[in-house]
């Protein structure tokens, strides 16, 4: 190969949507030029020898994530490109503010949905569709929560459409994954890519672990609590992830198995004995909790766990119920709900959403199904999910079926022709568009909130997809935010 990088950056074509990193014209807009000039330094062989290293790096620290139901194997190497995302100091101010104002918003909806719930008593969001939620549990209401904090950690994923303007695509307020991925993606660019990073001057992403600690600690019942971080297993698809937050942050990774609940009390079983346990980081969804209040065939949680939570014993992060909150048809009426209780308009938009129950917006949908994205209301990682355009008519049959059954639990989008950005192909030696989007990883402590400078720029890795999640086949790129 004698391809150069100026070669290669001549060769990509930028496509017929909003392109990161070239305008236009073709030219690298003003926060990329500096990385235009290093590429074309290197010649293709480098950048060929510099993607391997990166993957190798990946392999021998264990970076993985699971695939359920693939016939190639349970575990996979995290796919990593390296060419990292930039962002300037000037757009990261906008996306920063509108993630707060999102977030407090979002989590004072919680706040009177378990208690007062003026909101529906006003009629802004309607009754039916909470109590409908799958994941609302009204068993929890009026319970006192520590600082009023219902969500510690949230990840808000972002898309910028054909203009650049970035809109939400969904929250994730219940157990959100990748902010692992973001700190090994920065660790093994240094690495691999050192001359390309020592001439940015990008913000840190390395104190997210003592960020989170921090977090958990401050909404403890006690003074100097014990801290664990409880994971389903080792078949969890984000094991890599529960083990990797435990060690950073220097908390014990537990199962259920490893804890029990005494006279309201959580114990950690350890070889010195019971040690009493104050907050719970859970990376298992409220259904598997404790068998004696949500699935009575759950092994994953621990019997009694939602006593000591009553008694205010013990802390969870995020609060049993905060699914509620993103749940996609819910989703819709954010806008009102940051007005409702900021008396603001929302700073990041939504995607136009129609709702398959109401009667008009649900008969566009069956009559459009072909040319919309439709979601099932509680899903998530890229499933049950539909992408019109991309499907066969047998597939648009079927779910047009499973939208007249139960129309409560479906919305529809438009397409987005969301950003692409270049990505380095191994296989054809060149840089091709791939289409990305943005997980931003926000922490509340009941007192502030801090957004993590960067987040999760994920990469739809198959030519042509829309679908950027690691189970559907995507990867990740190192993502920058400047300094001002």
């Amino acid at each position: 190969m004698t391809d150069t990088g100026t070669t290669l950056l001549q060769q990509y074509e930028p496509g017929d949507f909003y392109d990161e990193m070239f305008s236009e014209q073709g030219q690298a807009r003003p926060h990329y030029q500096t990385l235009a000039t290093l590429l074309s330094r290197f010649s293709g062989e480098e950048i060929e020898k510099r993607a391997r290293l990166a993957k190798l790096a990946f392999l021998n620290r264990g970076i993985t994530f699971a695939v359920y139901g693939s016939d190639e194997g349970t575990e996979k190497i995290f796919p990593f490109d390296l060419i990292p995302r930039i962002i300037p100091n000037s757009e990261w101010q906008v996306i920063e503010k509108g993630l707060k104002q999102r977030l407090t918003a979002l989590n004072l909806f919680l706040k009177d949905l378990y208690n007062d719930q003026k909101i529906l008593k006003d009629k802004v969001v309607p009754r039916h569709l909470i109590e409908s939620a799958s994941h609302f549990r009204p068993q929890f209401c009026g319970m006192k929560v520590p600082k009023d904090a219902y969500v510690q950690i949230c990840g808000t994923d972002l898309i910028r459409d054909r203009n650049g303007e970035y809109v939400v695509l969904e929250d994730n307020l219940r157990v959100p994954s990748g902010v692992s991925y973001v700190l090994e993606n920065r660790r093994i660019m240094k690495q691999v890519f050192p001359v390309v990073f020592a001439n940015y001057p990008v913000l840190p992403v390395m104190d997210y672990p003592l960020r989170l600690l921090q977090t958990l600690r401050h909404v403890s019942p006690v003074p100097d609590p014990t801290v664990v971080v409880l994971t389903p297993g080792v078949y969890n698809s984000a094991y890599f992830e529960h083990a990797f937050l435990a060690l950073q942050m220097g908390v014990e990774l537990v199962e259920g198995r490893d804890l029990l609940v005494e006279n309201d009390r959580v114990y950690a079983k350890t070889v010195a004995g019971l040690r009493p346990v104050h907050v719970i980081y859970r990376r298992l969804d409220d259904d598997f909790l404790d068998p004696e209040v949500f699935r009575t065939d759950s092994y994953l949680g621990v019997p009694g766990l939602m006593r000591a939570y009553r008694a205010g014993n013990v802390v969870l992060s995020n609060t049993v119920g905060t699914g509620v909150a993103d749940d996609k048809v819910i989703y819709k009426f954010v806008p009102e709900i940051i007005r409702y209780y900021l008396g603001e308009d929302i700073i990041l938009k939504n995607v136009d959403t129609y709702m398959a129950e109401d009667e008009k917006e649900g008969r566009y949908i069956l009559e459009n199904m072909e040319s919309l994205v439709v979601k099932e209301a509680d899903n998530s990682g890229g499933y049950g999910m539909l992408i019109g355009p991309k499907a066969t008519r047998a597939e648009i049959a079927e779910f047009r079926e499973r939208v007249q059954a139960n129309p409560r639990n479906y919305l529809a989008q438009p397409v987005v022709n969301f950003s692409r950005h270049p990505t380095y192909s191994e296989d054809s030696h060149s840089f091709y568009g791939c289409h990305v989007d943005l997980r931003p990883y926000i922490l509340n402590n009941g007192d502030d909130i801090w957004v993590l400078p960067g987040g999760l720029t994920r990469v739809a890795l198959k030519k042509g997809s829309l679908v950027v999640n690691s189970s559907q086949g995507g990867g990740s790129k190192d993502t920058w935010v400047l300094s001002d």
